[in-house]
């Protein structure tokens, strides 16, 4: 690995993104009728390498329930507006219709109602009726809270999601969520992240995750790398923390963690380099978020942007391309 000096006592290492690299054909071809693209976590099977980012803007119930019917795994988010509100639909009328200079003060206000644990299992419950793998997330600062609230109403893939997420959080003021555990004590697979190298994925693998999502999230409604100075180059990432599986799988006897690129995937031919690059799956916000069933309707906004103290997202007008079945 080749290291290059960034300044005196400082050194680091060239990463790519996506944008960076291409996908070269072999020199045999295949009929795309013989190729499946099928990926499988646990017990569930899709056909389609994808998931649907837990963003209120692109997974409400029905989209969950429709992406799933489609082949992939929407996620829905359980600390959005289907479970602070009866009826969110006005609201995201609202949101559609605010500007640039308004909308960040008015998502936070919008997004101070409390979360309820009777809507949490109402929604899970409205997926799960439809036959579909539910799939819902919950930041690490929330999962202890409602984590029984979730697969008391029949979550079949638990999902923790934050900006980073390590196996070894420490805080002086509260007890930090004990991933390792809380996985073990679980009787629903759980996908955890991000993580962005190899060391952080490695140990994530070391709780007993079914699947690890490499990346921040950073997509078209992030602004992570503006405040926090926080960004990863996804092919390099991605390559990372396939070679951390690879010597987990030696260190383990074989258990296998999936890996799910989450951030940076905007266009259709990122997917391909991510599978190239070592992942089994990509996570998408930003692609359905243009659907025109989607909840945001073309408007695109994350958890990021509504965060009291430090918000680092922004709602974003992608406008409208089609169907969520057309753009998949």
């Amino acid at each position: 690995m080749t290291e290059i000096e960034i300044g005196r006592g400082k050194r680091g290492r060239r990463a790519y993104a996506f944008d960076d690299i291409a996908v070269v054909p072999s020199r045999r071809t295949r009929d795309p009728k013989e190729v499946s693209i099928a990926w499988q976590i646990d017990a569930y099977r899709f056909e389609l390498p994808f998931l649907a980012a837990p963003m209120d803007s692109v997974v409400s119930p029905a989209t969950a329930i429709r992406i799933g019917e489609l082949g992939g795994l929407g996620v829905l988010n359980l600390e959005g507006l289907w479970t602070r509100y009866e009826d969110p639909q006005p609201l995201l009328d609202e949101i559609a219709g605010l500007d640039a200079d308004t909308a960040t003060r008015r998502l936070q206000e919008i997004y101070t109602a409390p979360i309820k644990e009777e809507l949490i299992g109402q929604r899970i419950k409205e997926v799960r009726d439809s036959g579909v793998v539910t799939a819902a997330a919950l930041s690490p600062q929330r999962t202890a809270q409602f984590s029984k609230a979730v697969v008391d109403a029949g979550v079949d893939i638990f999902v923790i999601r934050g900006t980073t997420v390590s196996a070894e959080h420490v805080s002086g003021s509260h007890e930090p969520l004990n991933l390792k555990q809380f996985i073990y004590e679980l009787d629903v697979p759980v996908i955890v992240g991000g993580c962005a190298t190899y060391t952080a994925a490695l140990h994530l693998m070391r709780t007993g995750a079914a699947g690890v999502l490499v990346g921040f999230g950073g997509g078209a409604a992030h602004t992570t790398r503006n405040v926090l100075g926080i960004q990863v180059p996804m092919a390099t990432a991605v390559a990372d923390v396939a070679a951390a599986r690879r010597d987990y799988m030696d260190e383990s006897g074989g258990r296998y963690v999936h890996v799910i690129a989450d951030g940076g995937v905007g266009w259709s031919g990122d997917l391909p380099k991510a599978i190239a690059c070592g992942a089994d799956s990509v996570m998408m916000g930003s692609p359905l978020a243009r659907a025109t069933d989607a909840p945001g309707r073309g408007h695109h906004w994350g958890m990021e942007a509504v965060n009291e103290e430090l918000p680092r997202g922004k709602k974003v007008d992608l406008g409208t391309v089609g169907t969520i079945e057309e753009v998949l």
